[in-house]
């Protein structure tokens, strides 16, 4: 699967692309997700899926997919074009802490600092995947409807 950018753009009140994600949104803090922006979404979308994962982190696993996995937020309906901080709603999927919902950055001390990839993803599919899809899985049902993505990131490091 190509994770080619689109012209999509996606932005945080919380944090600039590139900056530093406050510890209020970290494992750290209290751990409340960003509210985040997007617009620009390719016509035909019909939904939305958001992702946060942490290519930095050391953990490979055995099926050769890397980093760790913070956030999956899909069923998203396409006249939304903004999460709210903190937000409950539409579907969250399993993350590598082993729950649902957002789990915010937390790497281990030391390690330096972490880039964290806020994905959006446009779909060319209805609001309609069923609950509990980890990441790998919910890209394994997608890839054929992603019409567009792009990213914000955030650093965040744990001395």
């Amino acid at each position: 699967m190509g994770f080619a950018l689109s012209d999509m753009q996606v932005k945080s009140t919380a944090f600039a692309d590139g900056g530093a994600i406050p510890a209020r949104h970290s494992g750290e803090g209290e751990d409340v997700s960003p509210a985040l922006a997007w617009s620009g979404a390719p016509a035909g979308t019909r939904s939305f899926a958001v992702i946060c994962h942490d290519p930095d982190a050391p953990l490979v696993s055995p099926r050769g997919t890397y980093g760790f996995v913070h956030w999956v937020l899909y069923n998203i309906p396409a006249t939304v074009q903004e999460l709210p901080e903190g937000v409950q709603d539409y579907t969250a999927g399993g993350t590598d802490f082993g729950r649902t919902g957002y789990g915010g950055p937390m790497p281990p001390q030391g390690h330096g600092t972490h880039r964290y990839y806020f994905w959006v993803l446009a779909l060319e599919r209805e609001p309609d995947l069923p609950e509990g899809l980890g990441l790998w899985e919910l890209l394994a049902q997608v890839e054929p409807a992603i019409l567009g993505m792009n990213r914000l990131t955030g650093l965040y490091r744990r001395d």
